[in-house]
């Protein structure tokens, strides 16, 4: 499996265990985690026009660059609550998950457009399926950006 199909991979099993801890009850998030999410939701507004991905009309750097925002945030929110971010790709995340690890699924995607974002100029833009793939797991029905809709607290 390739660098960016084990890191989407790992991200979307990161999210699915915190999700999951938090709706079967062995995850209760705190007010601080839960002000945490509303910050984070609100900080990255993909600003994508109520449009769906992928964004293809937009330029390469629009693009990278709405993924590679979420990177900053990530290490802002996880900073602000005292958790460390973890590299995802090929790990099991450990359960009960929490906040750690569903900032840390998170951060997997948002780190992956930095990286693109830096390689642009020399490299190319990255492949146009996985760079979709990034911005259906932030934007859109079902993505991180309903977050709040996936929590019953």
């Amino acid at each position: 499996m390739d660098g960016f199909a084990s890191r989407i991979d790992g991200a979307w099993e990161w999210w699915d265990a915190a999700i999951e801890d938090a709706q079967e009850g062995r995850w209760v998030r705190t007010p601080a985690e839960r002000q945490i999410i509303d910050d984070l939701v609100a900080a990255t507004n993909a600003l994508h026009g109520g449009r769906l991905p992928p964004f293809t009309n937009d330029s390469w750097h629009v693009r990278l660059g709405r993924i590679a925002n979420w990177a900053g945030a990530l290490r802002l929110a996880a900073r602000a609550g005292g958790w460390q971010l973890t590299p995802v790709a090929g790990t099991t995340p450990p359960r009960p998950a929490g906040m750690a690890e569903l900032l840390s699924g998170i951060y997997a995607i948002g780190e992956q457009g930095e990286r693109w974002l830096r390689s642009l100029r020399t490299d190319g833009p990255p492949p146009e399926t996985d760079v979709a793939g990034a911005e259906a797991f932030l934007t859109g029905p079902g993505s991180v950006e309903d977050l709040r809709q996936f929590f019953y607290d």
